[in-house]
């Protein structure tokens, strides 16, 4: 975000560990990304385009740095982001669709079985409703919203990269929204992490590592100018770094936005999501500042929970039964497919 209105929407990592709630930071996480999932999920039913999801998850962080997840409950304020944005991105859904098909998904039943008169769905109209004016508070009726999706599709069309890492390019920014990382930097650096991360995974692990990718200067560079009139080839490896010309204080951002994204894929259950191994498979860049631990396995948290470490309303199974997992579910509107079954695999979580 490059505006002076929007850097009051850009809060250091460690402004995570002071925000309203009171559980612990990687209990806030794990809990945001559920919320997350399931408003992914009310958009992609209500058929949202992506911008409008996008934009719905970013209020949702902004929203939990001001207001605690103990007083709003995720999924309240996931529907209310859903709603509001569905009028600012002008893809306006009914309110009654919006509420039934919150039911729909908190009941796990078809949405034709959900009466559009019911008391429930009057009832979810209304904690929209409710919920809606603190998020307009909370917002201070800012409603412009950067994406990282738009710095990706800029960079497709610049670098002309091909499909398959436009498509783990375009997954992984819309996995990134599990995360706070569009609270902590601009959408410009988060398109770069996503794009050099997804660079990384397509070449394998001969190719360069994350730090020489993302290095502020290039190895080729100290080497003599060849004597040609042609200027020396670009390091493909560091394209999307040369493309916006990013400068040491802004590559550390990216180094540090990518060691977020892999703590988030390591803190993933592999063995039912095989899929992204070769994503945990990639070293985290060395450089990169002092910041508060935001992710842990599975394992760990079961642990800390037995501890009571967490301060939750959910119960121990309720817990477990919901870990925050990635959906890989954003594909590039180059490549939309026409039925489910076309689709990359997709890591679906209960909310």
């Amino acid at each position: 975000m490059s505006t002076d209105a929007s850097s009051q929407w850009i809060f250091s990592p460690n402004a995570l560990t002071t925000t309203p709630t009171t559980s612990s930071l990687e209990k806030e996480m794990y809990d945001r990304a559920r919320g997350v999932e399931f408003l992914f999920r009310l958009g992609s039913s209500l058929a949202l385009p992506t911008s409008a999801m996008c934009t719905a998850a970013t209020w949702f962080h902004r929203f939990y740095m001001r207001y605690s997840m103990e007083d709003f409950h995720r999924q309240d304020v996931a529907a209310s982001c859903i709603f509001l944005a569905t009028k600012t991105e002008e893809c306006g859904r009914k309110l009654r669709d919006v509420a039934r098909v919150y039911q729909a998904k908190v009941q796990n039943a078809d949405i034709s079985t959900i009466p559009a008169d019911s008391k429930e769905v009057d009832l979810c109209q209304s904690a929209i409703l409710l919920t809606e004016e603190v998020l307009l508070e909370a917002l201070c009726f800012d409603f412009v919203v950067e994406s990282a999706h738009a710095e990706l599709l800029d960079l497709f069309e610049s670098l002309a990269s091909d499909m398959e890492l436009r498509e783990y390019a375009w997954s992984l920014a819309h996995d990134s929204y599990r995360t706070p990382l569009c609270i902590l930097y601009p959408p410009r650096l988060i398109a770069v992490a996503c794009y050099v991360l997804s660079q990384r995974i397509v070449d394998g692990s001969n190719s360069p590592s994350l730090d020489s990718r993302i290095s502020a200067t290039a190895p080729s560079t100290s080497l003599p100018t060849p004597p040609s009139h042609q200027p020396p080839s670009p390091d493909a490896s560091r394209a999307a770094i040369d493309c916006y010309n990013l400068n040491e204080a802004e590559l550390l951002q990216v180094s540090e936005a990518l060691d977020i994204l892999l703590e988030f894929y390591s803190a993933q259950d592999q063995v039912s999501y095989p899929y992204i191994a070769a994503i945990v498979a990639v070293p985290p860049p060395t450089q990169r500042s002092p910041r508060p631990r935001l992710f842990v396995p599975q394992a760990q948290l079961t642990m800390l929970i037995n501890l009571g470490e967490f301060n939750s309303h959910a119960s121990y199974h309720d817990v477990l039964g919901r870990t925050p997992s990635s959906s890989h579910g954003g594909h590039t509107p180059l490549t939309q497919p026409t039925d489910d079954s076309s689709r990359r695999p997709q890591f679906r979580v209960n909310t």
